[in-house]
């Protein structure tokens, strides 16, 4: 690869992770010539401590703290903004998506029309009930076929993020980026991805029933606002 390939990971309270997230981006990714932009969104662990603390060599391991937590969203965009990488993405910290599984999407991408998105495999039956059902629901109130919503890694050109006007900076922005694909008629690519349990800590909003029902209550909402956008 060369380094046309930049991948955000957005990090909050990940400090257990993120020394074996570290190793496997400079062992794996950045040794592939991919960029690797690891933000630290506003975390009240140790994971600031932790970054500061490893000598980085490698220019195309960056990192940036965000000082008060932007939002999963807010914190990705912050990181593309800061992507110098024709095709750029993003992926998760909790090592329950695997890091590596960015190659295999970038070599997905072979034009800026393309969209790249992981189908993950080896999840609780009771979160795929949930995301088979949000998929269900998101695809009615949108009008257009929709599944895995929020299933890493997510992989598109520069040229498309750029295109981008208000993304939300919560957790929709999963669906935001898969929906503004559909609308521009790029080609959409899944490839399967294996979902173990977490290596370290715990998911910062899938903390029960309460959380998924307030993921839900502020999903409906945005998905009823960007169904008015996009029909303009």
């Amino acid at each position: 690869m060369t380094n046309n390939f930049s991948i955000v990971i957005p990090c909050y309270n990940e400090s257990g992770n993120l020394l074996k997230l570290i190793d496997i981006c400079k062992k794996e990714l950045c040794a592939n010539g991919v960029e690797v932009i690891l933000i630290d969104n506003g975390s009240t662990d140790n994971s600031n401590q932790v970054l500061k603390s490893i000598k980085n060599s490698d220019q195309l391991l960056k990192t940036y703290r965000l000082e008060k937590n932007q939002g999963y969203g807010g914190g990705i965009l912050y990181g593309l903004s800061k992507a110098k990488g024709e095709y750029i993405g993003w992926t998760h910290a909790d090592l329950q998506t695997d890091p590596t599984d960015v190659l295999n999407g970038f070599k997905l991408m072979d034009s800026e029309e393309t969209f790249v998105k992981g189908s993950r495999v080896g999840r609780p039956i009771a979160d795929n009930i949930f995301s088979i059902g949000m998929g269900i629901f998101e695809s009615i109130i949108l009008r257009t076929k929709l599944w895995e919503i929020n299933a890493q890694p997510t992989i598109f050109s520069k040229k498309f993020f750029l295109s981008w006007t208000n993304p939300p900076s919560d957790f929709s922005l999963d669906l935001y980026s898969y929906v503004m694909a559909k609308k521009n008629n790029l080609r959409i690519k899944r490839f399967k991805v294996f979902f173990p349990e977490r290596f370290s800590g715990n998911s910062s909003w899938n903390t029960g029933l309460r959380a998924k029902v307030t993921l839900i209550q502020r999903t409906v909402k945005f998905s009823f606002q960007l169904r008015k956008r996009i029909s303009k």
